[in-house]
């Protein structure tokens, strides 16, 4: 016989984690499937945007947060190449909790998260369990097949099945929901470098030169570099070798010159393939999608993993009282969608946005940086910074946590071990 449960999450990453954590602080039965066995994924996500912090801090959990190794931005800015600088978003000027990003490990906040839902006796998280496809009957998703750590398969029936498997969803593809594409100019390729005591602490910003860039993002005793180029070249990039990339990064930052060495092979360059996309709907009878499952972002602004979140709560605020009381419909599967479809949107065309006018215009050597009719309004204006800071920040239609899942600030529990 299968299992049951009232809902069954697919995916262990930020929208599935809060997602389960907040039903099961409804009291709904939630069971969180991981396929993988920990949570330790390097170049994932890191960047907890203050919208993400005083959700935190709602639910109860912003002291833990504040204890977990990190490092803040407050700005971003953009070298002009006269050795000035000028700041594009300015976080310190937003008038909130928490003005700045954090950067943090994005293990440490789903550990986190985990830690929190195994104090609800409605909360399971099973790790090692990889979905392997939909249980469908009468036209709606009743459930999933899996298998599991020792390689044995079984069934979860349940009232409603969440896909947040990301942007190459087995859910989704198994529901028949394609998404639709918007067209991408860049790849992106993440690595690490020692950080030296004389780097900016507290600001991400951008190298640019000779139709390539990259962005610099101080972390924790190291530097995260994400260096961007033009879609498709990832096996021309590797097929150059180790040395012509060193020498392109010392290009791009002379002052890391003598720390391109840390990068040890092309194995230690993480390629991603960026994509931009949308559901139409994202949803079939029984199944819902959020996040990457529901909407690929490009890493520009580093939204993606606060949208997933922002996703997760409108759908516990939504759900949660269907779900007790027996079951949700279609109608209000599609609420969530609607709820969330605006800051989705307007997201996105602001991500084409730039990839139009700043992107690719560095990528094709025309220009080094912001359109200088930008630039000069921000040297005239710089308190204008506080426009793309919230936009970023904090960003369009924030969700707050709802009343069930609200707690008081509790300090970590002592001798809780990781999952």
């Amino acid at each position: 016989m299968g299992e049951h449960t009232t809902c069954v999450v697919i995916g262990g990453g930020p929208a599935g984690m809060m997602l389960g954590l907040l039903l099961a602080r409804a009291g709904v039965a939630v069971t969180v499937l991981e396929k993988h066995g920990d949570f330790l994924r390097d170049f994932r996500g890191d960047t907890v945007h203050p919208s993400t912090l005083r959700l935190l801090d709602e639910l109860g959990l912003g002291e833990r947060f504040a204890r977990l190794p990190q490092s803040r931005v407050d700005e971003v800015v953009f070298p002009l190449g006269d050795g000035r600088r000028i700041v594009v978003a300015d976080f310190r000027r937003l008038r909130i909790p928490h003005p700045y990003v954090a950067m943090v490990p994005q293990w440490d906040l789903l550990n986190l998260l985990a830690e929190a839902g195994a104090e609800e006796p409605t909360f399971t998280l099973r790790m090692r369990t990889e979905v392997t496809g939909l249980i469908r009957e009468d036209g709606r998703v009743r459930g999933v097949r899996y298998r599991g750590p020792d390689g044995g398969t079984g069934e979860i029936l349940a009232d409603l099945t969440v896909a947040c498997d990301g942007r190459w969803s087995i859910a989704r593809q198994q529901a028949d929901l394609v998404p639709r594409e918007f067209p991408v100019p860049i790849d992106a390729w993440w690595f690490r470098l020692p950080r030296d005591p004389a780097d900016d602490p507290a600001g991400l910003t951008p190298r640019v030169g000779n139709g390539r860039f990259a962005v610099v993002i101080p972390r924790e005793g190291y530097l995260q570099i994400a260096y961007i180029a033009a879609k498709g070249s990832d096996a021309r990039l590797r097929a150059r070798g180790v040395e012509a990339f060193r020498r392109d990064i010392a290009e791009l930052g002379p002052r890391f010159a003598d720390r391109v060495d840390a990068i040890a092979s092309m194995d230690d360059v993480k390629h991603l393939d960026v994509r931009l996309n949308r559901l139409d709907r994202w949803h079939v009878d029984g199944l819902l999608c959020l996040g990457d499952a529901a909407h690929a972002m490009s890493p520009v602004g580093g939204v993606g993993i606060n949208l997933a979140v922002q996703d997760a709560v409108a759908a516990a605020t939504l759900l949660a009282g269907p779900l007790r009381r027996g079951g949700v419909t279609p109608a209000e599967l599609a609420a969530v969608r609607a709820r969330r479809l605006l800051p989705t949107v307007l997201t996105q065309r602001l991500q084409r946005l730039l990839h139009r006018n700043l992107v690719e215009p560095i990528l094709r050597g025309r220009r080094a940086g912001p359109p200088e009719p930008v630039l000069a309004v921000l040297r005239r204006f710089p308190a204008i910074s506080v426009v793309p800071a919230r936009l970023v920040g904090v960003g369009v239609r924030p969700e707050h946590a709802p009343s069930f899942a609200r707690r008081p600030p509790v300090a970590p529990p002592p001798g809780r071990t990781r999952p």
